[in-house]
Order: structure tokens, then sequence, then C-alpha cells
């Protein structure tokens, strides 16, 4: 591969480590995002891995336009078949083909801000809560971070129970008629879509080992921009061949 030849060291010896797991923690502008599509070009050219079974992940929707963009400028083929995706979009296309295995339909729908703003008006108004005191934006940001940690209203409510505090214990009551409200409109927020698949990956085994078997490589991208169910989500999939590489900048973390 010619243009490995361009890469530094450092570089060459983040694409030459291709089994087992790898950290790349490097600053702005050392080009992490760089050595990862070399490392994709690497694997399916030198290596002979199906590009199939790679899975390269990032955050924005253009970062991955452009990752894809990358690989595509490296090798005369195969490109197409890698998997080059946000953590949402990866999700969705899961969920629309298995989500009927929890129980929802494959045609759900998924909530944006305004959605889940008519919602939460709807359901406060539904249990007299005084928004002037529990604010819908509030109560959405701590149901949003409940599920950024893979909480669910019921371990919510414990938690909140054992604390003694009676807005926690408000906000438990909320988030669980919230839950059950998209569960009846047949629908999912934008957090869902990583905790629905964490869900499914942890109760249905069968389509766990597909995953697995697919994404026997997987990359990730601005890896320190991670919450726990992005975590979760990622270590479940390369639970089984341990061939993750991960990089990013802890002093960019948000």
């Amino acid at each position: 591969m010619k243009s490995f030849e361009t890469l530094n060291p450092m570089q060459q010896q983040a694409v030459l480590h291709t089994e087992g797991p790898l950290l790349v923690l490097a600053g702005a502008g050392s080009g992490k995002t760089r050595a990862l599509t070399h490392r994709v070009a690497y694997l399916i050219e030198e290596k002979n891995v199906s590009p199939w079974n790679i899975l390269a992940i990032t955050f924005t929707n253009k970062a991955a336009g452009e990752m894809r963009e990358r690989v595509n400028g490296l090798i005369p083929q195969g490109a197409d078949s890698v998997w080059v995706s946000t953590f949402h979009s990866l999700c969705v296309r899961i969920l629309r083909r298995f989500i009927e295995n929890l129980g929802y339909e494959s045609s759900f729908s998924i909530y944006d801000t305004d959605d889940q703003k008519t919602l939460m008006k709807d359901i406060c108004k539904r249990l007299n809560v005084d928004t002037k005191i529990y604010k819908e934006r509030s109560l959405l940001a701590a149901i949003s971070k409940a599920k950024d940690e893979l909480v669910d209203p019921q371990e919510f409510s414990l938690r909140a129970a054992a604390s003694g505090d009676f807005a926690k214990r408000k906000q438990a009551e909320i988030y669980r008629e919230y839950q059950d409200a998209l569960r009846r409109n047949n629908a999912l927020d934008f957090d869902d879509l990583i905790v629905k698949t964490v869900e499914l990956f942890k109760t249905d085994a069968q389509v766990l080992d597909y995953y697995q078997e697919r994404f026997r490589y997987i990359m990730v991208d601005e890896y320190q921009d991670t919450n726990t169910a992005q975590f979760e989500l990622i270590s479940i999939l390369a639970r089984k061949y341990k061939n993750l590489c991960v990089v990013g900048d802890d002093a960019q973390s948000v």
C-alpha cells in the first residue's frame, strides 16, 4: 500500500496493529482520523479482511461522509461495503430490522426536539405538573442524562426513592409516563436509539451474534466524546473478536 509510506512512525504503528484492542490518544491536527482511514485500507488491501466485516463510527454525518471519501480514495474497490456511520445512524439501521424483537413495530417514529417538547407538555398537563417549578426543558434534560447512563425508569424510580428527594421522585414519575407514551406511540427519541439497541443486544443472543460476526473489526473516531450508552454498545459489539480501535484526544472531551 503505497500511501502507507506517507504516514509517520506512530501513525504506521497504529495502522499495523490490526488484531486486538488499540487505543490511540493524540492531539488536534495530529492525523488521528488519517491513521484510522489508512487502517481500514490496510485491513482490506494487506490483511484481506472483507470490507463487509469493518465498522467505522464517528459522531457527525459530515465526519462520516468525509471518512468514507478518504477510504474511497485509498482503495480501488470495496470501500462501499465498509459500514461508515454515526452511532445513531448505525442504531437506526439495526432497529429498523430487529426492533420487533422488543415489541415495537419496524415503522417506529423518531421524535425530534419539537416532538419531545410537545409530548412533555402533554404529560405535564395530564399529571398536573407545575411547569413553573418543573420546567419541560429541564425534565427532558434529566431524562436524556438518565438514558445516556442507561438508567431506565424503574432504576430511576428506585434511586429517587432512596434519595428521599421529592423533585427526583417527581422526575421519576414523569420519566415513566414519558417512556410509556413513547411506547404507546411506537416512537423512540434520539437517546432511545442507542438505549434500545443495547437492550436488543442484551436480550437477543442471535441478533447480537449476527452483528458481532458482521463487525469483526470496529473503529471509533472522537472516542473521548462517547457516553456510557455508546461505550456499552461498542463494548458488546467488540466482545467476541476484540478487534476494537478507538481514536481520540482526552484534552477535547466534552
